[in-house]
Order: C-alpha cells, then sequence, then structure tokens
C-alpha cells in the first residue's frame, strides 16, 4: 500500500514575467499543475478554472485514469466557455498535469507542456510528451534536442484546455515503487533548468523543501523567464494487512513498469494531506511491547539476555495465576457491572473527542486565511491559523501568488496579512484582485 510520506509545492514569479499564470493544488493523494496563457490575466483565470474542476478530488468508485480524464474535459468545457462569454478571456487556455497516488500505481492526466517526473534509483525519468511543436518535431527526427532549446517557436504548444471545446487527455498509469520521488513543473523550470541539472539537484537534497527551493531558484538563476511552479512528492509503501505485496511488472516504459488503463484496480480511498505529511512507516501503530514487571521472583530482559535479580535464584519459578473472586458480600455480577459502567465511561469520552475533532477538520476545510509563505509570496491557505504542540498544523496551503509582502504598502500588509478568517469566495477575490494589481 503507497501513500504520500512527503510533499513540496512552490511557485515564482520569474524575473521577466509581471504576474503569476501558474495554479497548482497539492491535496494528497491528487497534485494538479496548470500553467496559464492569454493576454491580460486570462491565463491565470484560466489556470485558475482548471484547479477548481479538480477541487473536490476523485469518486472513490471509478478508476482514477477515468476520473482525472472527467477533471479535465470537465475544466476544458469551463475555460472554453468562459472565453466565448467574454471578450478579454477569448483565445484563453491553460496546460495540466495531474498526478493521483493510489494503493499501488500513480495514474497521470496532461495536455500541454508542464511536465511529470520520477526520480527512482538515481535517474530522473520523464513521464509525459509536451504537446509543443519543437516536442513533436523531435519525436519526428526532424529536430535535435539541442536545435530544440533556442527554436524560435519553442514556446508553441500543440494542445491546451480551453481554446477548443473538445480536446484529447493524455492519460496512464505507472507501478510506483517505495521512495519513488514525483515531480510536477510548469515549463518555466523546464526551460531554464535542464534535466540533467534536475537531477543533479533532486540528489543533492534529501528534504524535498530544500530540493524544490533550489529547483526555483536555478530557474531564476538561468534567467526566470517565465513563471516557476514546482510540485514534489515522495511515496512510501506502507504495510495494511488487507493489502497485497507490490510486485515489479516486466512490461516498463523508461524503467517503471506501467499499468495498462483496462487492467488497473480500483484506486485506493485518499488520505487528507494531514495524514500524510511526516508519517512514516515506522510510526505505524502496532502491538504493545510486552511488560516487564521487575521484581525478586520474575526476569528482567537486557540486551537479549536474560538475568535474575534475585541472587538465590537459579532458574525461573512458575507463579500459578489465582482466580478473582468479587470481594465477600458483594452481589452477584458487581464486578461485572462495574467493569461495564468503566467501558461506557470510556466510549463517551472517546465519542466527546471525536467530535470534537470532526468539528475542528470540518471547520478547517470551510475557512480560509491569508498570510505569505518561507519567500515572503503572499499565501491564500485553508483552516485555521494555529500550530498545536507537535508540529500538527490546523492550516494547509492553497494557492501561491506571485506577489511579494514587500511590494505592498504598510497599511496594506496589516490588513490583508492579519490572518483574519475569511469564506472562501471572500479569500479567493482578494488574492485574485491583489494578482491584478487592484489592491496596492
Amino acid at each position: 500500500m503507497l501513500r504520500v510520506a512527503e510533499q513540496y509545492v512552490g511557485t515564482d514569479t520569474g524575473r521577466q514575467r509581471r504576474a503569476n499564470e501558474d495554479s497548482m493544488l497539492a491535496r494528497s493523494p491528487l497534485f494538479v499543475v496548470a500553467d496559464g496563457m492569454g493576454g491580460a490575466q486570462a491565463g491565470e483565470v484560466a489556470s485558475r478554472l482548471a484547479i477548481e474542476s479538480f477541487q473536490d478530488g476523485l469518486d472513490d468508485t471509478t478508476d482514477a485514469e477515468t476520473g482525472l480524464a472527467a477533471c479535465a474535459h470537465a475544466a476544458n468545457v469551463s475555460i472554453h466557455e468562459r472565453s466565448q462569454a467574454s471578450a478579454e478571456h477569448a483565445g484563453m487556455g491553460t496546460t495540466l498535469t495531474a498526478v493521483y497516488v493510489g494503493a499501488e500505481e500513480v495514474a497521470i492526466a496532461h495536455v500541454g507542456d508542464s511536465r511529470a517526473y520520477c526520480l527512482r534509483d538515481g535517474e530522473l525519468l520523464r513521464l509525459t510528451d509536451d504537446h509543443s511543436l519543437v516536442d513533436e518535431l523531435i519525436r519526428q527526427g526532424k529536430l535535435t534536442p539541442e536545435e530544440a532549446v533556442e527554436h524560435p517557436q519553442r514556446s508553441v504548444i500543440t494542445r491546451a484546455l480551453g481554446p477548443e471545446p473538445e480536446v484529447e487527455i493524455d492519460t496512464r498509469s505507472y507501478r510506483a515503487r517505495d521512495g519513488d520521488v514525483y515531480l510536477l513543473c510548469s515549463d518555466g523550470l523546464t526551460t531554464m533548468v535542464p534535466d540533467a541539472l534536475l537531477t543533479e539537484i533532486l540528489l543533492a537534497h534529501q528534504q524535498l523543501r530544500d530540493a524544490g527551493e533550489a529547483l526555483i531558484a536555478a530557474a531564476n538563476e538561468a534567467g526566470g523567464r517565465d513563471n516557476i511552479t514546482v510540485v514534489l512528492l515522495r511515496v512510501e509503501e506502507v504495510a495494511m494487512a488487507a493489502a497485497a505485496p507490490l510486485g515489479d511488472d516486466p512490461a516498463t516504459l523508461t524503467g517503471i513498469p506501467v499499468v495498462e488503463s483496462n487492467g488497473s484496480e480500483a484506486t485506493w480511498p485518499p488520505r487528507s494531506s494531514e495524514e500524510a505529511e511526516g508519517f512514516s512507516a515506522t510510526e505505524l501503530p502496532g502491538p504493545s511491547p510486552p511488560l516487564h514487571l521487575q521484581s525478586t521472583d520474575r526476569p528482567t530482559h537486557t540486551d537479549d539476555r536474560t538475568r535474575w535479580d534475585h541472587p538465590a535464584a537459579a532458574a525461573p519459578r512458575v507463579i500459578p495465576r489465582t482466580p478473582r473472586h468479587p470481594s465477600p458480600g458483594a452481589p452477584p455480577g458487581a464486578n461485572r457491572r462495574r467493569r461495564l459502567r468503566r467501558a461506557g465511561v470510556a466510549a463517551v469520552v472517546f465519542g466527546v473527542l471525536a467530535l470534537l475533532a470532526a468539528g475542528v477538520y470540518v471547520g478547517a476545510q470551510s475557512v480560509y486565511f491569508i498570510g505569505t509563505n518561507s519567500r515572503g509570496l503572499v499565501t491564500l491557505f485553508s483552516g485555521f491559523p494555529y500550530e498545536l504542540p507537535g508540529g500538527v498544523k490546523l492550516y494547509s496551503k492553497d494557492f501561491v501568488t506571485g506577489v511579494s509582502a514587500s511590494t505592498l504598502r504598510a497599511q496594506r500588509r496589516r490588513t490583508l496579512l492579519d490572518h483574519s478568517l475569511r469564506s472562501e469566495g471572500d479569500a479567493t477575490e482578494l488574492v485574485r484582485s491583489l494578482e491584478r494589481g487592484q489592491l496596492e
């Protein structure tokens, strides 16, 4: 059984763009990157509409590839209808790369030139084909990868969500392995950083946050011609009683076993992002260790050797178990009723705690606040702006803008970044107005 053990999400405007038209979704086990295109802020609108089509996740009863394709088609309809209804949004579109981590496979849906990679055994494997003019010329043998880097039409894409009423969605699934690292990114990374350097950076950083920040920095150091979005996730295999062991399929594609669409199994129900982050296989609940009582008559175990604390003891002495009886004068069944009362109290306490936890979870899904991420970019968070002891966060990152908080007036920073709880609509509209330049 696979799950996401660690993840990172980051985006940056780059050095040559005024606004960030990339959007992303990271709600384990679903991860999506969209790179918008169009005049004015139309690209930002297109990428946001694409992400919104994935907000509800996948239906557990459907195949992962089918579910991803359905969300992508819904996004295409939404974007195309908006572009037809509004002159300022005419012709807008967006790329899309989506990944869903199932019980044994990773399913991918893809349109455009954003990409998905897998780092396995020190090798970076590209999992998607660019729907771009130069990539098609490379596949046809009419252009070399070196020539494509400086080709005057390298930014022309041949397929995207939105421009046409119908679009073909590429979907495929791969057999995943414990320790695989998956990279989703917009072309603002891959046009600036070659695959060899991507591999070098990923291998040089053990923590995904460090690797992600290094990738964005490398793209900016190379020129930062476009918005840069990076999503990284590491999967791990966990032992589950009902889970069959993972096996290797002999049929492989670029080193990763492929699971054909018609042979894929039902996907494992998704876990929440809070459950997926920072939880290793060794931390799974297990049987309690045996209780060792130190006395003059019982052994204690130290370093796998048995020692006897009683100086006269030469061998373990068996102490017969004395059956328990009710105390004299107690009515029949008194002990049993006492145990039932204790069990009832424990059940009530557990129920109250469960209701409190459910209330916190539901509340965290319906409220939002605005703050900044580690790089000082204005960020939309869902949940409550608190962190419990032990590093338990009551919030998750929902969307990172391309606007640095340092560019805002002091009064605007105080009112916008005060962590006030807002509805999703209010918070989203504030963020959109900020990126359009309507808020100083």
